[in-house]
């Protein structure tokens, strides 16, 4: 018979470990709670939907006709993180596959090391990066007016989400059971014919999930883009455009702006639909890992 404070013990460290997964639901649901505390103010009284998300005026500080239109905050966070991805799938399913299947011993381990060291670099640092590396570079090369627009802020953003597609990408690739990678090189196939007939279909939802946290990355990057995107509010023409972002706006307003203000409540009805966004995103990701497992 066990000792009676063993049982004690045990049931303790099972009502921690419950915990512990509760909080975090406690946590994001206390996080929303404050966010929408903070907003409802002007969200249930006098807010127009309408000209919020279809007008591109943002005069919050006016003294004669304040305006809240995020259309072009939206647009220039639609076409930076657009971009981005565009950067970043190719370049990190690229690296997944390579690690997984054609790399092996110290140079897998090396260049894993590598990929998490990127995802340790503080998003001020990879501003620092658009802000005095990239911007010369693309002024020099596209001859354009100045260098901190929408390709800068893709770029920067694209290498920040890189090492997030390349982990999840790299661990759906691996849940591919062996017997897969047996029977078609059984049959003949060669390695390519081995990842493009096989593996992609078989990790196709792990690698989706990897994909969509790797925008939800690139939707919640608030430092790098405030430094790299150029701030400017417009829709954007084209990659050399200056823009502003959802989150560059917060982070850029929210100091300023008195507690309470109308101008300090919108800002974090920008945050909810932000919230909205991510949790969206990172509820499709988490359907698409729901799928391969299913399967």
């Amino acid at each position: 018979m066990r000792p009676r404070w063993e049982t004690a013990l045990e049931w303790a460290i099972e009502w921690i470990i419950r915990l512990c997964g509760v909080s975090a639901i406690l946590f994001v649901l206390g996080i929303f709670f404050f966010v929408f505390r903070e907003g409802s103010g002007y969200l249930f009284h006098g807010f127009n939907p309408v000209q919020f998300f279809t007008s591109i005026e943002w005069y919050p500080t006016s003294q004669s006709n304040v305006r809240y239109g995020v259309l072009a905050l939206i647009a220039g966070t639609a076409s930076v993180t657009l971009l981005a991805m565009a950067i970043a799938v190719p370049f990190g399913l690229g690296a997944a596959i390579f690690i997984s299947e054609f790399c092996t011993g110290k140079w897998r381990e090396s260049i894993k090391v590598v990929i998490e060291l990127l995802a340790a670099i503080p998003s001020v640092v990879w501003g620092f990066i658009g802000l005095t590396v990239m911007n010369p570079l693309i002024i020099k090369i596209f001859n354009a007016p100045i260098g901190l627009n929408v390709l800068n802020g893709g770029i920067i953003l694209a290498l920040m989400s890189v090492p997030i597609i390349v982990s999840i990408g790299e661990d759906a690739l691996k849940a591919v059971p062996d017997s897969y990678r047996e029977a078609a090189l059984a049959l003949g196939a060669t390695r390519w014919q081995l990842v493009y007939r096989v593996l992609l279909p078989a990790a196709k939802n792990g690698l989706l999930a990897a994909v969509l946290l790797g925008v939800g990355r690139a939707v919640g990057e608030t430092m790098a883009v405030l430094m790299a995107t150029g701030h400017a509010i417009k829709i954007p023409t084209s990659p050399l455009d200056s823009v502003r972002t959802l989150t560059a706006t917060i982070a850029a307003e929210l100091g300023e702006a008195p507690v309470h203000s109308q101008h300090y409540q919108v800002l974090f009805i920008i945050g909810i639909l932000l919230f909205i966004i991510t949790f969206a995103v990172n509820l499709l990701a988490d359907l698409a890992v729901k799928g391969i497992k299913g399967k």
